[in-house]
């Protein structure tokens, strides 16, 4: 197992992978990784219009994008796909690992979930989108652990798994484990992570965030709009509505 690394002063190029399964994983569960790549030393120029002591501040970090195997583009839902450029047994020890949700039918492969414990295992930060709480879930790195969702998911995850703290918020972290609830959330989490570990006043980390309206929003989802005075759970199906599970 390589040695935890100091992600807010790096000894060297940080290691961050987008674990991708053999289905189509959901596009907006992976966007927050775009919010890490902003920090990078590549993506951040000498023409970028910010200030030097800013600039100075730059990651050197290389993003891998991993599956089982690299013979084909991986789906990514809308029709997009994304080339591998890293295997299971290729990829470095990753410092970060993402990973997202893949279609609700879907059973990962026990290659998949053994890189996913190996991913955890020599990770600083492992972290879930929407649904790939569940991956981790079947992978048998939640035991003890305190976790969130998807809000829908929750009462479900609760029953399978009671070992589990499962907590109704938009983002949840334990330890070296960060777990965010559907979709968007992820970017809420993202934004956490990064001013945790790069953040602070005068940051680049900061000034980016703001520059670019990242979320702020209550953890516990208490500025969550209602849709017509009914809440969110309107469009789930009832006990007696006839609508089929």
């Amino acid at each position: 197992m390589s040695e935890a690394i100091n992600l807010s002063r790096p000894s060297r190029p940080l290691h961050v992978g987008v674990i991708l399964v053999s289905d189509a994983t959901e596009l907006l569960d992976i966007a927050p990784i775009d919010m890490l790549n902003s920090l990078r030393r590549e993506f951040i120029g000498p023409e970028f219009p910010i200030k030097q002591n800013l600039k100075d501040q730059t990651i050197d970090m290389q993003i891998h994008w991993v599956a089982e195997t690299a013979s084909h583009p991986r789906g990514l839902t809308a029709g997009l796909s994304v080339t591998v450029t890293d295997t299971f047994s290729t990829c470095p020890p990753l410092d970060i690992a993402l990973i997202g949700a893949g279609p609700m039918n879907y059973t990962p492969t026990a290659s998949e979930l053994s890189f996913i414990r190996t991913a955890y295992s020599t990770s600083t930060a492992f972290l879930t989108v929407c649904g790939g709480v569940e991956y981790a879930l079947r992978a048998g790195i939640l035991a003890g652990k305190t976790a969130t969702g998807p809000r829908p998911m929750i009462p479900m995850m609760r029953k399978m798994a009671p070992d589990v703290k499962w907590e109704e918020r938009r983002w949840c972290r334990d330890g070296k484990l960060w777990t965010s609830g559907a979709l968007v959330n992820g970017l809420d989490m993202m934004r956490e992570f990064i001013e945790e570990s790069w953040g602070g006043e005068g940051s680049l980390a900061r000034f980016l965030a703001g520059a670019g309206s990242a979320p702020v929003r209550d953890r516990d989802y208490r500025d969550e709009e209602e849709v017509d005075g009914m809440g969110w759970e309107w469009g789930l199906p009832g006990d007696n509505d006839g609508v089929a599970a």
